[in-house]
């Protein structure tokens, strides 16, 4: 008997989006944009003149070269002739942090954004001792210090961003390692702004398969990366985005989830430009 499997529900199209204002809806306050289709010691040579030598004592030489030859090529190539000058360290390796920069775009300010990094060890073990972060609003969790990344693996970590005012905040983390290279830096960037003017409205048509719901997925920068809006999947097939600042564009794309949880791959993306 087979084993059961679970398969990914299809992927569908999200398309159609508008841009209300909260007290009315104005006409031209409807943005739609098609989204994009949904990693030695060399042996010296030795040479002895004849002359004056008869054959025995020749003889006799060539013993004793051979002999002294001999004992030279017995010594290794990697060997230290001068112990005063110890053999170099072994090579030490590199810790490297991914994404280089964190951009968490504009967040509501009352309201928190979580993205996720990862530091990978190079060609050797690096201990990671600590990590300091500047800026204002941002905390970094999921990770304890010290903490050993084995050669060519990696762990993961995450910064969340609660804006504490309006306007433009940027920051950084340094993790401090016995890598090569410590400590290894991260941007952060992200920006605080108020809501309430304006919501978002997203629908898309019903999956052709058997699905509990849909996750929606938004973003400010086009292809990602994205943060999930919903808490838990949505029966519907329409939602609305009450947390949009203004003068602010947003992308957004969908995925349908099953019974056992599995999320589809991302619809298509569309945009919504906030006046």
């Amino acid at each position: 008997m087979m084993a059961p499997t679970h398969s990914h529900p299809e992927r569908f199209t999200l398309f159609r989006i508008s841009v209300r204002h909260r007290r009315s809806w104005p006409a031209g306050n409807v943005h739609h944009q098609p989204g994009l289709k949904c990693q030695t010691f060399r042996d010296g040579g030795y040479g002895f003149p004849e002359s004056g030598l008869s054959r025995s004592l020749c003889g006799l030489l060539t013993v004793l070269v051979c002999i002294a030859m001999t004992g030279c090529a017995g010594v290794s190539s990697d060997s230290n002739p001068n112990p005063k000058n110890p053999d170099p360290s072994p090579r030490v390796g590199q810790l490297s942090v991914d994404p280089s920069t964190m951009n968490f775009g504009a967040v509501a300010l009352g309201g928190s954004a979580n993205l996720t990094g990862t530091l990978t060890a190079g060609s050797s073990d690096i201990n990671v001792t600590s990590a300091a972060w500047s800026g204002q609003g941002y905390n970094i969790s999921g990770i304890t210090f010290p903490v050993m990344v084995a050669a060519g693996k990696s762990v993961t970590y995450m910064v969340t961003f609660t804006p504490q005012v309006a306007g433009d905040s940027p920051g950084s983390v340094s993790f401090v390692n016995d890598g090569s290279s410590s400590p290894v830096a991260q941007t952060l960037d992200g920006s605080g702004g108020h809501t309430g003017a304006h919501t978002v409205g997203l629908s898309w048509d019903a999956s052709t398969t058997s699905v509990i719901g849909y996750n929606i997925y938004r973003g400010t920068r086009s292809g990602g990366p994205y943060q999930r809006l919903t808490s838990f999947p949505q029966t519907g097939t329409s939602y609305t985005d009450a947390t949009v600042l203004s003068s602010t564009t947003y992308y957004y794309v969908s995925t349908a989830v099953n019974s056992d949880l599995a999320e589809s791959a991302y619809s298509n993306q569309v945009q919504a430009v906030v006046p």
